[in-house]
């Protein structure tokens, strides 16, 4: 992204939450500019996914602020909030025989209110349904299908929604690498078509680093660097990040970097 930076439309500042009396995210600062791809990266038990709730107001920072378009988010009203931004989280759970469609048009309940749907609602649907390649899977149970299957269809719940700001915890985990791809790409085009802000939490930083505008790097609960992937992937964060020794290359498709661990074997057995 170049020229003026854009302005954010959801950050924390100094946020602070716990469960259960435990701090798990201790004083992060984290901003998502208007239109930009967020890869939020980190290992495991680091935060991410707690910051990711912090952020969407489903959880009561014991200190420190959200934002959302320069207001409090704890000052807005809930079906407000509901229509500018939307939340995946890692394991959604859906209720027993739903079909696809119904979930998807779940989606819209934020903007519809007590009405049935309306025209609006059917078109958002449908299009949320055709993007995710899941328009043949309408009338199938979604407990009846496969976990890549699944996770395209909360996308798709999550793109009827139309929100400007959308959050995902780990979109693709416990997909193949062919539909890790299609759903980073779908993602990818969403943000270009409709501008969409998006901040999701990876594992893989070869992914984040093609994927993402800019990534954002939590250890200890705090967010320990931030910017473009030239400027996050270095040694030294990923030595004080990961613990991790590793070589840093250019990827042949994307040109961006890629790390490439070391480790104690780095020879394939022999």
């Amino acid at each position: 992204m170049t020229g003026e930076r854009p302005p954010a439309r959801l950050s924390a500042t100094g946020v602070r939450l716990a469960y259960d009396g435990t701090e798990v995210v201790r004083g992060a600062d984290l901003e998502l500019r208007a239109g930009e791809v967020v890869a939020v990266v980190g290992p495991n038990a680091s935060g991410k996914s707690t910051l990711l709730r912090g952020m969407a107001r489903l959880m009561r920072p014991t200190a420190g602020t959200v934002v959302l378009d320069g207001g409090d988010i704890r000052r807005r009203p809930t079906r407000e909030v509901a229509r500018m931004l939307g939340l995946l989280p890692q394991h959604p759970v859906a209720p027993e025989a739903i079909t696809v469609a119904e979930l998807v048009e779940r989606g819209r309940h934020p903007h519809r209110g007590w009405l049935t749907a309306g025209r609006g609602d059917r078109e958002a649907v449908a299009s949320a349904l055709e993007a995710t390649g899941t328009a043949d899977l309408a009338h199938r149970a979604v407990d009846t299908l496969s976990g890549g299957q699944r996770q395209r269809v909360w996308i798709a719940m999550a793109l009827a929604q139309e929100p400007e700001v959308l959050l995902l915890d780990e979109p693709i985990s416990f997909l193949d690498v062919a539909h890790q791809i299609d759903v980073l790409d779908l993602l990818a085009e969403v943000n270009a078509r409709r501008g969409t802000t998006i901040a999701m939490v990876l594992h893989d930083l070869n992914l984040a680093s093609r994927y993402a505008h800019r990534l954002a790097v939590v250890a200890g609960g705090r967010v320990i660097a931030t910017g473009t992937p030239d400027e996050v992937l270095t040694l030294g964060v990923l030595r004080e990040a990961f613990g991790l020794d590793a070589r840093l290359m250019r990827c042949p498709v994307s040109g961006m970097p890629i790390v490439v661990p070391v480790g104690r074997f780095p020879g394939a057995p022999g």
